[in-house]
């Protein structure tokens, strides 16, 4: 990153940290932007230079996963079995994880308790993520050179290998830190990985 990139992503961060702290403290429905970009001595309008809403800020991990997992499908190499495609685009994601800082971690995690304190927020981050899957099954139907609604095969692979992560994230508030995460969903992967037959998504 250049300094001014990494000025505006200090300044990201900034508003996450302070915006999954007051939601602690105060309460989601109680926290503001105004308060959020006060705490960072920004202006509502910088705010939302970051993001679009107060809800945005719960969904923004999923903003990051969908962009790293859509710019390694395109990067994969023609002809390349749909599934191995999508296991690498998980395996992005992973070593992003991998990479993770003590205060990623906890910032993370922070996110888990804000969404344990607050169900309404889980039907968004559901939705969020079937609409992550959607764009993921016309990715891997147009690498395959089939329409999104052609069959069950693009959907089948991004489930199959979306699922070790949506059964290990569940469980991440109950984990010391990501590292432990990224680790369960890796062996979940093989795991899956192992009881498909070779050639079931050609």
């Amino acid at each position: 990153m250049g300094l001014r990139e990494r000025k505006k992503e200090k300044t990201r961060l900034a508003l996450l940290d302070a915006a999954f702290d007051l939601f602690l403290e105060q309460g989601y429905d109680s926290t503001t932007v105004d308060q959020i970009a006060g705490a960072v001595d920004v202006s509502p309008r910088t705010f939302f230079r970051y993001f679009t809403s107060k809800d945005h800020l719960v969904l923004w991990y999923h903003d990051q996963g969908e962009e790293t997992m859509l710019e390694t499908l395109a990067d994969r190499p023609p002809g390349e079995p749909p599934f191995v495609s999508m296991t690498h685009a998980v395996r992005a994601v992973l070593r992003d994880m991998e990479q993770s800082t003590s205060e990623d971690t906890e910032r993370f995690l922070k996110l888990r308790r804000v969404l344990d304190a607050n169900p309404q927020l889980v039907a968004s981050t559901i939705a969020r993520g079937m609409e992550t899957e959607r764009r993921l099954t016309e990715a891997i139907a147009g690498r395959s050179g089939l329409a999104p609604d052609a069959g069950p095969l693009p959907h089948l692979v991004v489930a199959f290998a979306m699922a070790p992560m949506r059964v290990d994230i569940g469980c991440a508030a109950t984990r010391p830190d990501l590292q432990v995460m990224v680790r369960r969903i890796e062996e979940t992967l093989q795991f899956v990985e192992r009881s498909l037959r070779p050639g079931w998504d050609a």
